[in-house]
């Protein structure tokens, strides 16, 4: 019975973090379920270290990317830990990798791995398919977000 109740919190704070922490920019709720120590390896590739630097990139995001949402494809939960096959896509509305808005579409493919303490997320790595972003922009493939 007790894995089954693991099972079930984490992954309803994987779906909460993106249903509601990146599909709707929520960031009472990132408080909320992220740990204050959270560290992140994002799918665009800085590492954050604490809420505020999550934020300060979630914030980035969402300021190149209208409408940016974050699709949860697969989820496998092993007690607190998680693995997501994930889509992200959004309108290029501000400068990102370098390249100025274009009103486009883009879209890409990643896969997350989670891990938390039974009551909020504790850290979190995602690889994303960055050359496919870059690709889709035009840009360099050796330059960073």
């Amino acid at each position: 019975m007790m894995q089954s109740e693991a099972r079930a919190t984490t992954a309803d704070l994987v779906r909460r973090f993106y249903d509601v922490v990146w599909n709707r920019a929520d960031e009472n709720v990132a408080r909320e379920i992220l740990h204050p120590g959270f560290a992140f390896r994002a799918s665009l590739g800085p590492e954050r270290q604490g809420l505020d630097g999550f934020l300060n990139y979630m914030r980035a995001i969402h300021a190149a990317l209208g409408n940016y949402t974050c699709t949860v494809d697969d989820l496998i939960v092993d007690g607190d830990k998680a693995a997501a096959r994930l889509s992200f896509e959004g309108l290029h509305q501000g400068e990102f990798f370098g390249v100025a808005g274009t009103g486009r579409p883009i879209g890409w493919a990643g896969a997350a791995f989670f891990e938390t303490d039974g009551r909020q997320i504790t850290r979190l790595w995602v690889l994303g398919d960055v050359d496919g972003v870059k690709q889709q922009l035009g840009v360099d493939a050796r330059r960073t977000f």
